[in-house]
């Protein structure tokens, strides 16, 4: 179970800048992790689809 949950955090922190957060206080922080967590999503989507536009 836990491989399943951290193989998400490495390309955050690596790609999306999730090292740090970006702002201060807890409903911008959050508001930045599901930001993150969107993106990621659509782009995972789309390589899951093989859209060509992805890249």
């Amino acid at each position: 179970m836990r491989c399943r949950i951290e193989k998400i955090f490495g390309p955050w922190k690596r790609s999306y800048g999730l090292r740090r957060m970006r702002w201060l206080g807890l409903a911008k922080a959050a508001l930045q992790v599901r930001l993150t967590a969107i993106a990621y999503n659509m782009k995972r989507t789309a390589v899951i689809l093989r859209m060509p536009e992805a890249a």
